[in-house]
């Protein structure tokens, strides 16, 4: 299944240590704070574990969505909020 972590954290040791939860994760960086990459279920359990353990619930938020390759095909890109490359080739082309 495909999913898309988004996240608002405002420390950034806090934030360093989401990216790399993510990273090793497999996922890919579309914009700074969106990650978007195939887990299983239990990859995409063990994130949500992580990511529950180093978020401030009071400031900070983490979004894990699934998605659907349909969707994806369906979703417009739209500015340069994001690398336009990485998008179309890497991560796109993987799950497409």
């Amino acid at each position: 299944m495909l999913y898309w972590v988004m996240y608002d954290i405002s420390e950034n040791k806090t934030r360093n240590k989401a990216v790399k939860a993510c990273k090793n994760k497999g996922l890919y960086r579309v914009q700074k704070s969106i990650f978007l990459g195939e887990l299983n279920k239990n990859q995409k359990d063990e994130l949500k574990i992580m990511m529950e353990q180093l978020v401030d619930e009071d400031t900070d938020s983490i979004y894990i969505f699934p998605t659907s390759t349909d969707f994806i095909y369906d979703t417009d890109m739209i500015g340069n909020g994001f690398d336009k490359e990485l998008v179309s080739n890497a991560v796109v082309s993987k799950f497409i």
